[in-house]
């Protein structure tokens, strides 16, 4: 159970991250958890765990991480829609 509450956090946070910078999750929800457990573990390695934490993901570093992964994937998005 602990893991689905993390993941569900994971994902919210993702979405936050994806309103946040410009681009998208392509995919919906599940793509937003992969991108948001991804996004938790770029965040915790490059933040550390600080600011609030909800089923024990760190928000900020989170959504910071998630962010960062939600502009890199619309960036090469961008590039393979541009070169088909």
């Amino acid at each position: 159970m602990h893991f689905i509450l993390f993941l569900i956090v994971a994902a919210i946070c993702a979405i936050i991250a994806s309103a946040l910078v410009p681009g998208r999750i392509p995919g919906g929800f599940l793509v937003a958890m992969v991108c948001g457990f991804i996004g938790a573990w770029i965040g915790g390695s490059l933040m550390g765990n600080f600011g609030p934490a909800l089923a024990g993901v760190s928000l900020i570093p989170t959504i910071v991480g998630s962010a960062v992964l939600v502009l890199c994937m619309s960036l090469i998005s961008g590039l393979t829609h541009e070169a088909a």
